[in-house]
C-alpha cells in the first residue's frame, strides 16, 4: 500500500500524555489494526506506550520497535501470510495444542525486534493470563519472544508458554482489548486498535437453534460484553479513542486470505476518523455503530454472524 500524504492530526496531538495505543486480538483480523497504522502514521502520531494482547501484541511490538514506519512492513507480513504458515498442524503424539508455535516463531524472528522488551523504542507490554490462576500477566520486561508466543498461545490451539514460573495462554481470554492495562501503565489517554464483529455494538438476533451458532453467539457475546465493560471503566477516567475500520464484512479468525481488503478499508476509515475527531476531557470516542451498507447493495454479514444467525 502506497502512503499518499502526510498530515498532522490537531486531535491525536491534543490527547493527555502519556498516550497509549492499546491493539486487541483478533487473529488474521488483525491485518485491519495495520490499516489504522497506516492513517496513525501518516498523521505523525507516535504513542507514549503500547500495550498488545495476542495478535496485536506482535503487531504492537513491531510498531513500539519501529514508530512512525512500522505499517509499510507489517503490510507485507500480513499480505504474505498464510495458515498453515502460521498454524502449522503438530505432529499427533502433541498433545498440549493442536497446532505448533513454530511458524509464530519465524514471523517473530523475521521482524528485526531485540531480544528483549526493554530495548524497544518505545514501551510495550504484551498481556497474557496465568493460566493457573486466572490473573491478568504483563509482560513489560525480559525476552520478548517468550512474551508474544504467551500472548498469543491460544488456548487448545498454539502451546502455552511457561515462563517466570507460571504457564501463560493468550491474554484475550481475560482482556480482548487490554484497556485497564494501559491505564494500570499509567496512560493519560488511549487509542484502541480493535477487530472483529465484536468491537461495535451488537445488534439483536433471533436466538440461534443449531449448538455451532449457540456456541459462536455466546462466545462473540462474551467478547463484546467483556470489551465494553472495560472501555466503558477506562473511558470514566480518561480519553479513550477507539479507531474505526470501517470493516463490514469480516472473515474467520484464523483465514488470512482477506489481508488486503482488512488493510485498505481501514486505512480509509481510520484516516476520516482522525480528521474529524475532537478531543473534549474523558470519554468514549468512536463510531457508535457498524459500517452502513453500500448503497444499492446488499448487505454481507459476517462469518461470525452468518453462524450466529442460522
Amino acid at each position: 500500500m502506497k502512503m499518499t500524504y502526510h498530515r498532522r492530526s490537531v486531535s491525536l496531538r491534543t490527547l493527555p500524555r502519556p498516550v497509549a495505543v492499546v491493539v486487541g486480538g483478533g487473529g488474521a483480523l488483525g491485518a485491519a489494526q495495520v490499516g489504522i497504522g497506516y492513517a496513525l502514521e501518516e498523521r505523525g502520531f507516535v504513542p507514549d506506550l503500547i500495550i498488545g494482547t495476542s495478535v496485536g501484541a506482535l503487531n504492537g511490538a513491531i510498531a513500539a520497535a519501529h514508530p512512525g514506519r512500522a505499517a509499510p512492513w507489517l503490510d507485507s507480513v500480513w499480505t504474505h501470510a498464510r495458515r498453515r504458515e502460521v498454524f502449522p498442524l503438530r505432529f499427533p503424539s502433541a498433545r498440549a495444542s493442536l497446532f505448533a508455535d513454530h511458524g509464530l516463531r519465524r514471523l517473530i524472528a523475521q521482524a528485526e525486534l531485540p531480544a528483549r522488551i526493554e530495548q524497544l523504542a518505545i514501551p510495550f507490554t504484551a498481556v497474557a493470563m496465568d493460566l493457573a490462576t486466572g490473573a491478568q500477566v504483563l509482560l513489560d520486561h525480559g525476552d520478548l519472544e517468550s512474551a508474544l508466543l504467551a500472548s498469543a498461545a491460544i488456548p487448545g490451539v498454539l502451546p502455552p508458554v511457561d515462563r517466570e514460573g507460571r504457564r501463560l495462554v493468550d491474554g484475550g481470554v481475560i482482556a480482548l482489548v487490554p484497556v485497564r492495562a494501559a491505564l494500570q501503565a499509567g496512560a493519560a489517554s488511549v487509542v484502541v486498535l480493535s477487530t472483529g464483529p465484536a468491537s461495535w455494538p451488537l445488534r439483536p438476533l433471533a436466538p440461534p437453534r443449531r449448538a455451532g451458532a449457540v456456541a459462536a453467539r455466546a462466545g462473540l457475546l462474551l467478547w463484546h460484553h467483556q470489551i465494553e465493560r472495560d472501555l466503558h471503566e477506562v473511558s470514566e477516567r480518561i480519553p479513550t479513542v477507539v479507531v474505526p475500520t470501517g470493516v463490514e464484512t469480516w472473515p474467520f479468525p484464523w483465514d488470512f486470505g482477506h489481508a488486503r481488503r482488512l488493510i485498505t478499508t481501514a486505512s480509509l476509515a481510520a484516516g476520516r476518523f482522525l480528521d474529524g475527531l475532537s478531543i473534549s476531557g474523558p470519554g468514549l470516542y468512536r463510531v457508535d455503530g457498524p459500517p452502513a451498507p453500500s448503497a444499492g447493495l446488499k448487505r454481507a454479514r459476517t462469518a461470525f454472524a452468518r453462524e450466529a444467525g442460522r
